[in-house]
Parts: structure tokens; sequence; C-alpha cells
């Protein structure tokens, strides 16, 4: 597969990586500083506090070069805009792998519907200068699927050739046929996470404050119950059900886990606050929650 990994960052970097290593012909799009790093040392990866640091010579390009058969995008959800618009003649299916509300239509706007899937990363980590620090992986993370869906819910032979794809380069994919529901379903419990531990300073200070985890979760539900469509996946009802005794204690244990400290969640730059701005507007709109 001829691959164009739109985004340098800490999923789309990791990414890069696994594709690279399976073979195929990948193609890291990178822009000043981070394009600069990545030429002279490739992608830098390490476990969390890990002092070795592996390097993988990844090609990276600064512009799209040709045609792909498939682009991924990993960005933010303020930087997409742009980001579809440039892809509008560089042929290839688009696959979005980013945090999202808005619906497809406005994912499709600039490149096509026709040429669009729906995806969301489930990778972590943290950007340690140019060192893509990553969680260490767990029974439990490695079970996580990505998730991958065409906008209408279809299974079409594309849709299960980049599952099949994805799983023979070691990455656990699924098809999910509730795509845009299920992004919603994140966004709608993710912003008030996100925002609760941005303002707390990270997610180890939010978990010594019960008081503002309850806010976060009593945030999650009212977003939840305002969703247009059913929850994806079934199990985020539970947010709406159980009760505050029962979800703090268990979101604080979350919060100190290795698994939310060496994640987005301890990410305080501004480019957070602009996606979660950009992603409480869309939850807002008549695409999710009002």
């Amino acid at each position: 597969m001829k691959l164009l990994v739109y985004g340098a960052g800490v999923c789309g970097s990791q990414f890069a990586v696994r594709m690279h290593q399976a073979g195929h012909d990948v193609a890291l799009l990178a822009r000043g500083e981070r394009l600069t790093a990545l030429r002279r040392h490739g992608v830098r990866l390490a476990e969390e506090d890990a002092s070795v640091i592996e390097q993988v010579p990844v090609p990276v390009v600064e512009h799209p070069e040709g045609a792909y058969d498939l682009i991924t995008v990993f960005v933010r959800a303020h930087q997409v805009d742009g980001v579809m618009e440039s892809l509008a003649d560089v042929p290839g299916d688009v696959l979005s792998l980013l945090n999202w509300a808005g619906g497809p239509e406005a994912l499709s706007a600039g490149i096509g519907r026709e040429r669009l899937l729906l995806g969301f990363p489930t990778t972590g980590g943290t950007m340690d200068g140019d060192v893509v620090r990553h969680r260490r992986g767990t029974i439990l993370t490695r079970r996580v699927p990505i998730p991958v869906g065409e906008p209408d819910g279809r299974t079409t032979p594309r849709l299960e050739r980049v599952v099949k794809t994805f799983r023979a380069a070691g990455i656990n994919a699924r098809a999910e046929p509730r795509m845009d529901a299920w992004l919603r379903t994140h966004a709608a419990s993710s912003v008030p996470l996100e925002r609760a531990a941005y303002a707390a300073g990270g997610p180890e200070a939010l978990a010594d404050d019960p008081e503002a985890v309850r806010a976060m979760v009593h945030a999650m539900r009212r977003n939840l119950a305002s969703l247009e469509t059913p929850t994806v996946p079934r199990a985020f009802t539970a947010l709406r059900a159980l009760p505050d005794a029962l979800l703090v204690p268990v979101f604080q244990r979350f919060l100190r886990s290795p698994t939310a400290v060496h994640s987005g969640l301890s990410d305080s730059s501004t480019a957070t606050v602009a996606e979660l701005e950009r992603l409480t507007e869309q939850l807002r709109g008549p695409a999710g929650a009002r």
C-alpha cells in the first residue's frame, strides 16, 4: 500500500512507524521544526519514561507527492478544514483519524464524500521534544481496536481492505458500521474529561479533586443525554446510570494510571484549547449534543 500519513504528532508518528515496519510505502507529512527533526533523526520513540530511544527512518515529505492508495489524517479538530482542502487534488481515499463531532459532511466538503472514511486512533502518548513517548502496551490496551467505517455505515470492499491491511501490519482494527455515532459519543464524553484535566493541570491533579471529577461526570452525562443518536458503544450508557459514588473513584483511579498520565490528557498546549473549543462548538450544533 502506498500511504500518506498527514500529521507527525504522537498518533501519526506511531502509525507511520508501524506501517513502515510492515513493509508499506509510507510517507509521513510534517512541517516546520518537526519536519527538520524527522529528516535529521527519523521518528524517535520511547516507552513512557524509558531512557532507551528507538529511531526509525520513516520517509518524510513536506507536501503530498503524487497519488496514494490511502491518506490517513492525524490532526487536531481545529486544523482539519485546511488539511482536507489541501487534499482536494491529491488522488486517494482519505481516512480521518481524529477527534470529531461535526459529522461526515463537514469533513468531506473539501474532498468529496466518496473519498472519505471515518476512524479514530487508539494509541496514545506525549511529545517530549522530538521524542514520541508512547504508553506501555497492556493486555487491555492491545485489545482495544481502531474503529474504521464508511460514513453511511456500509460494508464496502475498500473498508474491508483497509481493516485487513492494518491487521496484517499488527494494528488491531475493526469495521464499525456506526462510526459517525461512535465519534459523537466519544467527543461527548472526552471533551469534559479533557477540559477538566487541562483546568486542573493534568490527570493526576484532577484525580486529587473529587469535586472536580464529579462535575466532569455530570458534564459527560449532560452531553450524552443530549445526543441525537444512540451512544456507541452502548457501554457509555453506564455513565448515565451508575451513581457518583461509584463513578468518581473509578475515574480517579483511571486518572492516576499510566494510561491517563502518558496520554493527551497531559497536554497543556494552546492546540488543546483550540481543539476543545472546536469540539464544544460541534457538540452544541445539530450534529451532536446541545
